[in-house]
């Protein structure tokens, strides 16, 4: 018998309509005229569930007693007596009740499986078993029930069902998910935004894996070898030619394939040669990059390919994307350029991307220009062209039987000596004159096979020879060194340029400008050291890279800047030509450090300006509301003293009264004043303990009527490190806030619940609510939001609750309430212990 077929509709969270779309995927087969039921599907009393069960036939379900208790199972050997085609199996990680056939409802599944009938089932993300330890650092909920990922993953067929966190909260907030008693609970802790967001990724994440999968098993199944793009780190390499724009747009659509990709534009300034790069084109390249969401490096390396390759490993490149040569085709006999030597010394794990463009074979604006550094390769060629080169034209002339004159046997000497002057410079050519003249004498110029000359004519031939060979020698070499000189100092002007650059583009960090140094000299670490005097310690202002050295003796290289500074780099000894582009690093490093410190400083002045601010308003606050207080104490005051009234015990017990409503409002706003002032001077220092929640939060409550307040403290909760003090002072600042706006018939809601590491106290109340926009401002000093009366307080309330929370390592922000007000939510850092018991209200409803 074959096996039947599985289709899971997988979703993000409770209530998205998995179970939903089962059924409505049970009404399409019966329409069809598929033998299809019911074997177990719970709608949780959601009506419009519970109508999709109309029209299809349900299994019986098999009862069982447990502890006293009667519950309901899906029986197997009913729905294999029946044998139906399709069945409708939902919550597929439900955890059997004991007695039952299997311990899990997947176990029952695969029997049904196994005998040839095709299940249509729904699973939450959060319940599978790989899932378990992510699910719960982001929820706070450990899932008690769970199925094998192995289960799912064999299944033929699953379907994503999808919803958006507003969406799903609102339907929350209808009660179409939980019953109205519950809502709120739910949308304060499991159903929040941010939980929801974290799962609906998890969720589309899992299914793009298996979809990779199902790609990966088609490719197999019919030999397909090639594999895609995902989340890669694209290096792209450029000339400065007109082409890089080309190359940075197929890199950007490169990376738009997978998620996470990086884009890293690279320029290698050559030293021994650089190519035609044009200033603002690299400009508009490096612009074009940034706003394409990449980054753009300058460096320094006279061998191109490998300086591009060691950039590309060292920020763990995955692909390289370079255009096609703009060589003509009779450049190449030069060398294979360097688009395949990068393919060629790549290695396995790095991708080499060829893209053709416009510029392709069109050859470069400028010849290439010569250094005088030649390399070792170069010294090389040039002493065999200068030394072998005349033995084997030698060899070739006496063989070859062509009389050819002296005269022109003159002129192929002297091109191999100016081969020698352009490949290896003055030495090889001077030995290749040398030589030259030395060969012709013995075996062109009669008599030969001897060092005498016959003929006078020829000696001055020969005498002419060697002058001509070196004239030209010097002069090509003469000329390699200032195309040398021309090309170093091109590229010392565009690194230069791209320092200012950066200076007006506002990247003035000082780590910024180090990195750009490490990077453009190939250093291990640069350090950037001061000392107050000449006799001081050193001191590091900034650093970059692995070990920077403590003083600037240790350096490979160190750059003094005025009297009390100097960069300190690491790494390799630099030449001396490149310390003219280091002396400009360092001075703008200075600067930028002086940049800094003026940042710090005006930072600080604004402090201050804020401080005189405050002040102000203080000011402002307290010629109003600590005389209302006054006024009416004095008042009544005034009238218990007087003599031409007699006042009744009531009337004296009210103005008593009123005098004590004063002074408790006195003590409150002086209170509050007191503790912002702490907070403003830094003066704050908690005394952290560990506590429960149960013995501050009620003593908090003293200042507002018992019934505006509806508490809800569970004693599970895990003790949390905090200054009891300040946190009953905060926690009683919010409350009142929260009985001051809300109506006198709805009371606040003062709840407290575990969240993994974390425990939230949850202040709400039913009043008229914040905007999104005001709800930070609320937490300003002497604000008061709306129309709140003069008399009502200066605002400090929220702030120094907010200040207290977060001097403790808390939290305290503001959330709309569903149905209208507002919550405050204050974190607190739980104690590390045994996990709480918490309600776990995903594992109620799995549909």
């Amino acid at each position: 018998m074959a096996r039947g077929k599985l289709r899971i509709y997988l979703g993000s969270a409770p209530g998205v309509g998995k179970t939903y779309a089962m059924l409505s995927e049970g009404h399409r087969r019966v329409e069809r005229g598929t033998d299809c039921v019911v074997a177990f599907v719970e709608h949780h009393g959601r009506p419009r569930t519970e109508v999709m069960l109309h029209g299809l036939e349900q299994i019986r379900r098999r009862e069982i007693e447990y502890r006293g208790s009667a519950f309901t199972e899906m029986d197997v050997d009913a729905v294999l007596e029946r044998g139906p085609a399709v069945a409708l199996v939902d919550e597929l990680a439900h955890t059997n009740v004991p007695g039952s056939r299997n311990t899990k409802r997947w176990q029952d599944v695969e029997e049904l499986l196994s005998a040839g009938i095709d299940v249509v089932s729904t699973v939450n993300i959060q319940h599978l078993e790989s899932l378990g330890d992510v699910v719960e650092s982001i929820t706070g909920v450990r899932q008690r029930e769970t199925v094998p990922d192995e289960v799912v993953r064999r299944a033929n067929q699953i379907e994503l069902v999808d919803m958006s966190p507003q969406a799903l909260r609102r339907r929350m907030a209808h009660g179409n998910i939980y019953k109205s008693d519950k809502v709120d609970a739910a949308l304060s802790n499991y159903f929040r935004p941010g939980n929801l967001t974290a799962l609906r990724e998890l969720a589309l994440l899992w299914v793009a894996d298996r979809v990779d999968e199902y790609l990966q098993q088609y490719r197999g199944e019919h030999n397909i070898r090639s594999t895609w793009q995902a989340r890669e780190r694209i290096v792209v390499g450029l000339t400065g030619g007109p082409e890089g724009r080309t190359l940075i747009r197929r890199a950007a659509r490169m990376a738009a394939k997978g998620s996470g990709s990086e884009i890293l534009a690279v320029y290698v300034a050559r030293s021994d040669g650089l190519t035609s790069a044009s200033p603002k084109e690299l400009a508009v390249q490096r612009t074009l990059v940034e706003d394409l969401g990449g980054s753009f490096h300058h460096v320094i390396g006279d061998n191109v390919p490998a300086s591009l390759l060691e950039f590309a490993q060292g920020v763990n490149a995955t692909q390289i994307v370079l255009g096609s040569s703009r060589r003509k085709a009779w450049q190449y006999v030069f060398g294979p350029g360097v688009g395949a030597t990068v393919a060629r010394e790549s290695g396995p794990d790095l991708d080499v991307h060829i893209v053709t463009h416009e510029e392709a074979a069109k050859g470069r604006g400028l010849p290439v220009a010569r250094g005088a550094r030649l390399g070792r390769v170069r010294s090389i060629w040039g002493w065999l062209s200068g030394v072998a080169g005349p033995a084997l034209l030698t060899l070739l002339l006496t063989n070859v039987d062509a009389d050819l004159g002296l005269a022109n046997d003159m002129l192929l000497f002297l091109t191999l000596t100016v081969a020698a002057a352009l490949l290896g410079g003055l030495l090889p050519a001077l030995a290749s004159a040398a030589f030259g003249s030395f060969l012709l004498n013995y075996y062109f110029t009669p008599p030969v096979h001897q060092i005498t000359i016959a003929d006078p004519k020829n000696i001055l031939a020969i005498a002419i020879f060697f002058l001509v060979a070196v004239s030209v020698a010097s002069v090509v070499d003469l000329a390699a060194r200032r195309t040398h000189q021309a090309a170093r100092l091109r590229a010392e002007s565009e690194i230069l340029s791209f320092l200012a650059g950066s200076v007006l583009r506002g990247e003035t960090t000082l780590d910024a400008l180090l990195e750009r140094v490490r990077e453009t000299f190939a250093m291990e670490s640069v350090a950037l050291l001061e000392r107050a005097g000449d006799v001081e310690p050193w001191t590091c202002a900034g650093s970059v890279g692995p070990h920077p050295v403590a003083r600037p003796e240790d350096a490979d290289v160190d750059m003094p800047v005025g009297d009390h500074m100097a960069l300190a780099l690491s790494g390799r000894v630099l030449p001396a030509e490149d310390r003219r582009v280091l002396g400009a690093f360092a001075a703008q490093a200075a600067v930028v450090l002086d940049r800094q410190r003026l940042v710090d400083k005006a930072e600080e002045s604004r402090k201050l300006a804020e401080g005189n601010r405050i002040r102000t308003a203080l000011l402002a606050a307290v010629s109003h509301d600590l005389r209302t207080p006054l006024a009416s104490i004095k008042a009544a005051v005034t009238s218990l003293r007087s003599d031409d009234v007699d006042w009744s015990e009531d009337d004296e017990a009210e103005l008593l009264e009123g005098i004590e409503d004063g002074a408790d409002r006195l003590d409150h706003l002086v209170g509050n004043l007191l503790d912002m002032s702490r907070l403003n001077t830094g003066t704050v220092t908690p005394i952290i303990r560990e506590i429960d929640l149960d013995e501050v939060v009620p003593m908090a409550l003293g200042g507002v009527p018992e019934d505006s307040v509806e508490l809800d403290i569970p004693e599970s909760l895990p003790m949390v490190a905090v200054d009891s003090g300040l946190l009953e002072r905060a926690v009683a600042n919010i409350v009142e806030n929260a009985v001051k706006y809300s109506p006198a018939t709805e009371p606040v809601l003062v709840a407290a619940s575990a969240l993994g590491d974390r425990v939230e106290v949850r202040v709400a109340d039913r009043g008229p609510g914040v905007p999104d926009e005001s709800k930070e401002r609320i937490f300003e000093p002497f604000q008061r939001y709306g129309d709140a009366p003069r008399g009502a307080g200066v605002g400090l309330g929220l702030a120094v609750a907010r200040g207290f929370v977060e001097s403790m390592g808390g939290t305290l922000t503001a959330e709309d309430t569903p149905g209208g007000g507002m919550t405050m939510v204050l974190t607190l850092r739980a104690v590390p212990g045994p996990g709480p018991v918490v309600a776990d209200l995903s594992a109620q409803v799995t549909s």
